[in-house]
């Protein structure tokens, strides 16, 4: 669908080897992903794209490790890493997942405090993730004293403070209203230059994949594989000005004859 762009480096940094999934038991089994294969670059963003429930979020727990796989392997670095959590990998979740007792600073390094980091480096990391995603001055605030993008904010330093290699975005701005989710989708892109991580990230949204992916991977209705792979052609750094481009809105309707042509009726 388009010119070969993205940052990635073209070394493999994460291995999706036909992952299969299925829910229910062995006479009502609701197969989720079938045969599913990727390969994922090092430093590359990667979105996927495909309508509900067609398997993006399992396939993210899959990967994470919280949820496992009844076929295939999740290669990281050239590690078998499959039903395992941790070893370089850091959840974003669109429900945002923060103790309702723990101030932003805490919940922020949780993920420390579990590893067993001390008190006071753990602290110190995680003031420095605050100040990155923009929430100095709220070290000390409890969840319901946030709005949803400062919440959501809290949830990627805390993602980020483990220092992930890939870092997994499970619709992180789906909960949010237009204007704070395009705020927080150019805070992304700019993190993002800063940390130089591989991101997997998966939406509903035609115009959020094209504006943050290197390539979108648009995925079938349930059971979930890869219908096509769309290499985004747009430069970088973007702002949003290019949504209004020709070239911007020519394939966004693209992908959407493509993913309604797909689509169970």
């Amino acid at each position: 669908m388009s010119a070969r762009g993205g940052n990635g480096t073209g070394a493999p940094k994460l291995e999706i080897r036909e992952v299969s999934k299925c829910y229910g038991s062995a006479g009502k089994a609701l197969p989720v992903l079938e045969n599913f294969s990727l390969t994922v670059a090092e430093l590359e963003f990667l979105v996927l794209l495909g309508p509900s429930g067609c398997g993006k979020s399992t396939l993210l727990r899959i990967i994470d490790g919280i949820e496992t796989c009844d076929a295939g392997r999740i290669i990281l670095d050239d590690l078998d890493v499959t039903g395992t959590t941790g070893g370089g990998r850091g959840m974003v979740f669109q429900s945002f997942e923060l103790f309702p007792w723990r101030t932003s600073l805490d919940n922020v390094a949780f993920g420390l405090e579990v590893a067993g980091v001390g008190k006071k480096e753990r602290t110190e990391i995680a003031r420095e993730y605050i100040d990155l995603v923009g929430l100095s001055g709220f070290e000390h605030a409890y969840p319901h004293e946030l709005s949803g993008g400062m919440q959501q904010r809290v949830g990627i330093a805390r993602a980020l403070a483990i220092k992930p290699t890939v870092l997994l975005m499970d619709e992180p701005y789906g909960a949010l209203d237009v204007q704070t989710r395009d705020l927080l989708q150019d805070e992304l892109l700019d993190i993002w230059d800063k940390q130089r991580k591989t991101v997997i990230f998966v939406t509903h949204s035609i115009e959020e994949a094209l504006y943050l992916a290197d390539r979108i991977v648009v995925m079938s209705p349930r059971p979930g594989r890869i219908e096509h792979v769309i290499d985004v052609p747009f430069e970088r750094p973007r702002r949003d000005l290019i949504k209004s481009t020709p070239e911007f809105l020519n394939l966004r309707r693209e992908i959407w004859q493509s993913l309604k042509k797909g689509a169970h009726v």
